[in-house]
């Protein structure tokens, strides 16, 4: 069809090109033809995978795998429990994920159920019904008012065809259509219009034309093949779990063979004992219960989270929120209502704000005139027409005006249709004294129109002075994005017999303009000033106007005024950029205006290249790819379509941008609690990793294997899981986001781990030596077994002893905050008393290896456990005093 842009081509010329005709369509024959070798006017369905495949994926990640090595190690050694222990974490692991991939709706699927059933072709000369999914390319489709577009068509004939194609541009007011060649060059998706997408909306009007594109061929098509093709993202949650697993296998396999060797070489030790110690330690070192400690964690965050109207498809999603750097979101129906409003009126040449006006006078006058000039239809269910005469009625609705008597009082009797060439639109209804014509239209076009004006009741003559008022006034309000209105009437004995414009629409009165603007969600502005607080850079994506979009940005407090003018940037500046110059200048824009689908993605990807987590929230199907390329995609439950739905890894249940912070708030929340059960797991594991290899290299007697598993059985379950659900540490969110570098050995943990797993260590280490010296019973047999047994119970319990330490970094257990985690309280408790148990209950002495400890041993074990509270304390107040740590 020629190397130009459809809307750059004769329609005369594409039908020729197509072998179609404009009256007679494409014979059954070739349609039939075309239909065989084309395949259906529909969208791919994407693969799916089963059950059974999902629950396998499970087991692909690198801890996993870890992990299910370990239970075959603590099977080998004869420890089933254990080893019981850790599949039983790997499976509800596997369980949990695979529940949330299998609630989400595939996104491609989705696309493809939006298909309309039916389209009205002419084929051989007669017009007939027929499935959309039967349309091929060179059909001839008839549009009318309610249709939904069965297919990408090039307009051939139009008569006040309006489409709304929010969805697919987001642009949130319907675009008046053409038939007529374009001559401007890469044009906008929202600028052709003398084209039709597949899947938009008419609103208005009627029109003709010609099928250029089916199936994966269409706007919505290529959407789709974005989303076929584009790669998941790992959350940084994930790759911080990989990087980790990977660290810890590579230090385990070092200490294990270390240890095995320096065993050997000693002669302390058979073989086969040494090497089981050594697999017991290499089981140690693991921290089995992170999966099911992050896997809980993330679970309860996203039940917190539904609470609060913040509905999770993905676990680690919950996690990425919390280090979320950019924001990148939809304007229509996100950042504004998606409903037109009247905002200002301007009535006797002065501005006025609409919802505190009195409408009597002249202001009545014009109340009656948008409602009597208006196509709405009023159903049970609201408002159906155009969404600017939507909100004309919707005004008078507001202001509780009686327009049910109005319309019977006048009902309209004759009309000239809305034209795109006029710009205007007339009604005409009875009156007391004949029959009043009402107008409405561009203001410069009324008010060329109109030779007197209604000011205060009173009609006087318009002279040049207010009319130059009024057009400084209609170009005030639409610097500030408003969509202006102006209304006139004049009077008429009878009803003209000529309906034509320049017969009726002439000699005008006019009485007043209104500004009309779809309105920013009043929560949003705070909630764009929390983020900022919280150090993320909030940006709007919008296929709106430049003036349009900067203007809601301003007043959202996205845009300062300062920037106002360098920090906008449209879709076709977008194009003009280089990659790498965009690239380079990313960072100065925060508003991107009149974009298309495959520019949002372009927008993501720079900030990602800049190792930024960018979110993106939307509820179009234009939105669909760079939701999916996103970090992490928001879709909007309400007003969202399938597609965004499908696409995204979080709905917002109440489509409200403010929840963004409170999920924002809750997933730091979520990664500060999963960074203290960390610490809490891999402290206490690199104190059993040194103390069993200080006493190899010393010759004394080494933790038996099932020491070292119960101590990781009782320690690192409930405590460890209880840290999970500790409440957001004071100033959460006034911090900087962590962003993709940071890890979970970042602020403070890391260095944390080393000395506090060190320290416990000693203490282990002195018991042992301690009561080796002081022993209570002479035998030497008997006084390494009490030694070996003190150690055992000290490790154990300053573990637990630690986890309360674990709670912040810096600060101080003996904060307000200290005990108020209950079910951690009662976790404690209950593990202190199971960890006593083995040695307490002399059954269970022998097959511990443990002796029964007398008070005065039990005050050593008790006084060093509690040791680690102490000298934790102390380390922290030196570093918030001399280092200013927080």
């Amino acid at each position: 069809m020629g190397d130009k842009p459809l809307y750059n081509q004769d329609s005369q010329k594409i039908l020729a090109d197509l072998g179609t005709d404009a009256q007679q369509g494409l014979s059954i024959k070739t349609a039939a033809q075309r239909l065989e070798k084309n395949g259906p006017n529909q969208l791919n369905k994407a693969k799916s995978t089963t059950l059974l495949q999902k629950f396998i994926n499970q087991f692909k990640d690198f801890m996993i795998v870890i992990l299910l090595v370990a239970a075959l190690i603590a099977a080998f050694t004869g420890e089933l429990v254990d080893a019981i222990f850790i599949l039983a974490i790997v499976i509800i692991n596997a369980v949990f994920g695979v529940f949330q991939e299998a609630k989400a709706e595939d996104a491609i699927n989705a696309l493809q159920e939006m298909s309309t059933p039916s389209a009205n072709v002419i084929r051989g000369g007669k017009e007939s019904s027929v499935k959309s999914t039967e349309l091929v390319i060179g059909d001839i489709v008839r549009l009318e008012a309610g249709d939904i577009v069965p297919a990408d068509l090039r307009l051939i004939q139009s008569a006040s065809l309006q489409i709304e194609e929010a969805a697919l541009t987001g642009e949130s007011v319907p675009v008046n259509k053409v038939s007529e060649t374009l001559t401007d060059k890469d044009l906008p998706l929202g600028d052709r219009t003398n084209l039709a997408f597949m899947n938009a909306n008419v609103t208005y009007g009627r029109g003709v034309g010609v099928v250029t594109g089916t199936g994966m061929d269409t706007e919505v098509g290529r959407i789709a093949g974005m989303l076929e093709t584009a790669n998941e993202t790992k959350t940084p949650l994930q790759e911080n779990l990989m990087q980790l697993g990977r660290v810890l296998t590579y230090l385990i396999l070092f200490i294990a063979v270390v240890t095995f060797i320096v065993g050997m070489l000693r002669h302390q030790e058979t073989f086969v004992n040494m090497l089981l110690t050594s697999i017991s330690l290499a089981v140690a070192a693991i921290p089995e219960g992170l999966p099911a400690i992050v896997t809980i964690t993330l679970a309860l965050g996203t039940t917190r989270m539904a609470a609060r109207q913040a509905l999770v498809r993905k676990l680690p999603a919950v996690e990425t929120l919390g280090s979320t750097e950019i924001i990148g979101s939809d304007k229509t129906g996100t950042l504004t209502q998606n409903k037109m409003t009247v905002e200002k009126l301007v009535v006797n040449a002065e501005i006025s704000e609409a919802d505190t006006a009195t409408l009597d006078g002249t202001y009545a006058r014009l109340a009656d005139l948008l409602a009597l000039n208006n196509d709405t239809k009023r159903t049970d269910d609201g408002l159906i027409g155009d969404p600017t005469e939507t909100a004309l009625i919707a005004f008078n609705q507001k202001h509780e005006r009686d327009i049910d008597a109005l319309f019977d009082k006048m009902p309209r009797v004759a009309e000239l249709p809305f034209d795109s060439d006029r710009k205007l639109m007339t009604t005409i209804h009875p009156a007391p004294d004949g029959h009043i014509i009402t107008v409405k239209g561009a203001p410069d076009e009324l008010l060329k129109r109109s030779t007197q004006i209604e000011m205060n009741g009173e009609v006087v003559a318009l002279n040049d002075d207010i009319r130059q008022k009024l057009l400084d006034i209609n170009s005030e309000l639409a610097q500030q994005a408003l969509r202006v209105l102006g209304f006139a009437y004049r009077l008429s004995a009878t009803i003209p017999n000529e309906l034509t414009s320049d017969v009726v629409e002439n000699d005008l009165v006019f009485t007043g303009f209104v500004g009309m603007i779809d309105p920013e969600r009043p929560e949003v502005a705070q909630a764009v000033a929390e983020a900022k607080a919280a150090g993320i850079r909030p940006m709007m994506i919008t296929g709106d106007h430049r003036d349009t979009a900067a203007a809601i940005a301003m007043r959202l407090g996205i845009l300062d005024e300062k920037d106002k003018d360098t920090a906008v940037i449209s879709g076709s500046d977008l194009d003009a950029m280089t990659e790498k110059e965009f690239a380079d200048n990313v960072v100065n824009y925060s508003v991107y205006a009149r974009v298309a689908p495959e520019h949002k993605v372009k927008i993501v990807n720079a900030w990602q290249k800049k190792g930024k987590i960018v979110a993106m929230t939307g509820d179009g199907v234009n939105d669909a790819p760079a939701l999916k390329a996103a970090d992490i995609g928001i879709a909007m439950g309400i007003t969202g379509t399938e597609v965004s739905k499908g696409a995204s890894d979080m709905v917002l249940a109440d489509d409200n941008f403010a929840t963004i912070v409170h999920a924002i708030e809750e997933g730091r929340k979520v990664f500060a609690n999963i960074q203290k059960a960390l610490q809490y797991l891999l402290a206490s594991n690199l104190a059993e990793v040194i103390s069993i290899f200080v006493m190899t290299l010393l010759g004394w007697n080494i933790l038996a294997p099932i020491m070292i598993l119960w101590i990781n059985l009782v320690t690192d379950t409930l405590p460890a899981i209880a840290l999970g659900i500790e409440p957001a540490e004071k100033g959460i969110m006034k911090r900087t986001p962590r962003g993709r570098t940071a890890s979970f050995l970042s602020g403070g943990v890391g260095p944390a781990i080393l000395w506090q797993g060190t320290l416990q260590a000693i203490i282990v280490l002195s018991v042992y030596g301690f009561a080796l010296a002081h022993p209570v019973h002479v035998e030497t047999d008997w006084a390494h077994a009490d030694a070996l047994t003190m150690a055992f119970m000290t490790l154990g319990l300053m573990q637990m002893f630690n986890a309360i330490n674990v709670k912040s970094v810096y600060g101080s257990m003996f904060g307000p905050q200290a005990f108020k985690n209950k079910m951690f309280n009662w976790a404690l408790v209950g593990s202190l008393l199971v960890m006593a148990a083995v040695v307490v209950i002399p059954p269970l002495n022998p097959v511990f290896h443990v002796t029964h400890l007398d008070a005065y041993q039990w005050g050593i074990v008790l006084v060093a456990g509690l040791s680690i509270i102490i000298v934790v304390e102390l380390v922290k107040l030196i570093q918030r005093r001399i280092f200013n740590k927080r």
